[in-house]
């Protein structure tokens, strides 16, 4: 089995600024970290690095650090942080990420937006510049701005857009299990009809809080199947953010060795039992839509 990673977080405290960490997860997560926490029973495994929001001015600077140790993580290519809000100031940032070869895509990160944000004139200015770059754009929202996603797709056809960790729907826990919702089910739908948008089989732990189980989350990777079918779906950790447990004590969250394996053998299973490719959802799917030869 051949899996990408592809959406992989790395950050170090001591490098870059990130004003969001906390608890278990305000420490250096790079290369030495993930070499610890490998997936296993594979005979190759990548990564495609995906910004991990340090503060605006260092977006440039998270790239450069995450190239300098790209080959000891295994990562082969990078979406940059990039705001596409700033017209021409977006566009010499744009400029100064294609200086790094490893650059196939860009994040703005849209779940802290309000909502809508995304079918602004000046965001989809910037969407454009993208695409005319032959760019992708991950595009992490929650799960009430799916649509605006929807939206963005139609507005910039030429744009190829993946759905970060399946809209973040609201999963529960495996003590308190939640179905997929008819709303989120109608917007991923809507969302799959645009032939140039994908899905990251990805977050779904991090939604439970670290408790989950196979019950619980495969009924929301079935949506998303039958809506995209096996051909736009990609395998993701969300690492280290999926590999935190919320305590249920009132201590401190923290972090777990081992259950980014867990998620990439848990859908390994099911993409096998339900008769995908397994190869495509793990593997070539990734290399395909963000162009790695």
């Amino acid at each position: 089995m051949r899996v990408v990673d592809s959406h992989l977080h790395l950050w170090d405290p001591e490098v870059l600024t990130y004003t969001w960490l906390e608890g278990d997860l305000d420490t250096a997560y790079a290369a030495e970290q993930l070499l610890d926490d490998q997936i296993e029973d594979v005979d190759e495994q990548v990564a495609i690095f995906v910004q991990s929001d340090p503060v605006e001015r260092q977006a440039i600077d998270e790239v450069r650090w995450v190239d300098s140790i790209a080959l000891e993580a295994g990562v082969v290519a990078i979406v940059a942080g990039a705001r596409l809000d700033r017209g021409r100031r977006t566009v010499k940032h744009l400029d100064a990420l294609a200086a790094f070869e490893r650059v196939v895509g860009v994040r703005h990160l849209l779940q802290g937006e309000k909502d809508g944000f995304a079918r602004s004139a000046d965001f989809i200015e910037g969407a454009r510049a993208v695409a005319s770059r032959g760019w992708t754009f991950d595009a992490c929202v929650r799960d009430r701005q799916i649509p605006d996603v929807t939206a963005l797709a139609e507005a910039v056809p030429d744009l190829r857009i993946v759905l970060d960790h399946l809209g973040k729907p609201a999963v529960g826990t495996d003590d308190a299990p939640l179905r997929p919702s008819a709303e989120w089910r109608r917007d991923i739908a809507d969302l799959a009809r645009h032939p140039q948008v994908y899905v990251k089989l990805s977050g779904l732990p991090a939604e439970a809080g670290g408790h989950w189980d196979e019950d619980q989350l495969e009924p929301f990777l079935d949506v998303v199947a039958g809506a995209f079918g096996e051909d736009r779906l990609m395998w993701g950790s969300d690492w280290p953010v999926s590999a935190v447990h919320a305590a249920t004590d009132g201590g401190e969250d923290f972090f777990m060795e081992g259950l980014r394996d867990d998620w990439c053998h848990t859908v390994a299973d099911w993409a096998a039992d339900r008769g995908f490719d397994s190869d495509k959802v793990l593997w070539a799917n990734a290399l395909a839509f963000y162009g790695i030869r």
